[in-house]
């Protein structure tokens, strides 16, 4: 089995800035020892990237800000949402590894991947590693990362890009067989179910794959965790209670926290602070006030999250009654990537990857994003996982079904001699 970077979660923002890094050796394309199922670089990957305190913020605020501008498009849709930012992120910084010109431009803008690549992705692998670091008191906590790349066999990838998947992401190239779509779907949605516990079961859609395709880059991401402190599911001060929906009032089955959780409050809008064990993971309750709710989405964005976070210093204990929840949500990323300025990627005529296989035969055909959570009185359980689907420009038929009239020719290839040809019209007859 291929690797794939799966660790768990850090202690704080400083394991993150670490101090020294692997010794680069050459790269060179390899077939894993024993598997025959996957083209590798030599290079390890880097365990210890050199990332400044400065990078550290930068990627933290880029990556807030790609939140809220996705939410920005997303809360169009109706009903409950979720979603992976960091998912997203990882994969699209894996893709962004490849591109070049004004494809790169572009993911850079819609992703706010401010910092340079030589910088970026080392910025990543820190994160990512950093993430999955367990917390000190780990008993009850799981966050796991993994990235995979899924080449089709025979095509050449280049080098330095195998490095990069590998130093940066820990992700091998894994050979599947894109002559036959559906086992190739087969295999990377298995390879999802198992990086989320079972919780996403059919990311690439049926179609997703096809004769055309030639590389999917995979994140997965796995969250289950303990509140420090458990609501009360039965608590007498918070029985099944009302809930206002934007249609209508329903009946929600309502919990009530303990009330030394972290309270406060800013310009239309209160928020509390969840702490899950281990206490480096919360999850942060923005309630708008009654009737603004549409308004304060409309002007959400990274700069708004930044100061409803930080606000927290003001807070004051007090108690939560949350409702339980639990939904999925599936999304296809690619008009939204539209929407924030990722066009060429998508385009034949423009789309640059040529920092993945040295020449501009790929595009992205299709990014698809899928997320999960469950909420109760005991914690949250939560996955994300995206796949980006790159196909080559150069059109290539599925299939041919023909059934309708046609003609036939049998001709000898040696001599160029035809030595029947006719039509069929009715093969019934």
């Amino acid at each position: 089995m291929s690797r794939t970077s799966r660790r768990t979660r850090s202690t704080s923002l400083t394991r993150w800035v670490l101090l020294s890094a692997l010794a680069a050796g050459s790269c060179a394309d390899s077939t894993r020892p024993g598997t025959g199922t996957e083209q590798r670089s030599s290079l390890a990957r880097i365990t210890a990237p050199v990332v400044s305190t400065d990078d550290a913020a930068e990627l933290a605020a880029d990556n807030r800000a790609f939140a809220a501008d996705m939410y920005g498009v997303l809360r169009g849709r109706s009903g409950n949402l979720v979603y992976a930012p960091a998912s997203i992120s990882i994969a699209l910084a894996m893709a962004y590894g490849g591109a070049a010109g004004g494809t790169a431009s572009e993911i850079a803008q819609a992703m706010h991947f401010l910092l340079p690549p030589e910088r970026l992705h080392p910025a990543f692998d820190a994160l990512d590693l950093a993430l999955t670091t367990p917390p000190g008191d780990s008993s009850g906590f799981q966050l796991s990362i993994a990235n995979a790349a899924w080449g089709d066999r025979g095509y050449r990838f280049l080098p330095a890009y195998l490095d990069l998947l590998a130093q940066s992401y820990g992700a091998g190239m894994r050979v599947v067989e894109y002559a036959t779509p559906e086992p190739a779907r087969q295999q990377i949605n298995q390879w999802v179910v198992d990086n989320t516990q079972q919780q996403i079961t059919d990311l690439l859609p049926a179609g997703a794959i096809t004769l055309n395709t030639r590389l999917v880059l995979t994140n997965a991401v796995y969250f289950q965790a303990k509140w420090l402190t458990p609501f009360d599911p039965m608590s007498k001060d918070s029985p099944d209670g009302t809930f206002h929906t934007p249609s209508g009032d329903v009946t929600a089955h309502l919990m009530t926290g303990p009330d030394i959780l972290p309270i406060w409050s800013g310009s239309g809008w209160e928020a509390a602070a969840l702490p899950y064990v281990g206490n480096t993971t919360t999850m942060i309750v923005i309630v708008p006030d009654a009737g603004t709710f549409d308004a304060f989405e409309q002007s959400l964005t990274g700069d708004v999250l930044g100061a409803v976070f930080a606000g927290q210093s003001t807070a004051t204990p007090g108690a939560v009654i949350l409702p339980r929840f639990k939904f999925v949500t599936k999304t296809d990323l690619v008009a939204t990537l539209e929407t924030l300025g990722m066009k060429q990627a998508f385009q034949a005529a423009e789309a640059d990857f040529s920092g993945i296989d040295g020449g501009r035969d790929l595009r992205v055909t299709d990014v698809v994003h899928q997320a999960t959570i469950a909420v109760d009185d005991q914690g949250t359980v939560a996955s994300g996982s995206t796949g980006a689907v790159f196909s080559r420009k150069s059109a290539v038929l599925s299939s041919l079904r023909v059934d309708r009239p046609f003609l036939f020719v049998i001709r000898d290839d040696v001599t160029g001699a035809i030595l029947f040809q006719g039509r069929v019209q009715d093969p019934t007859q």
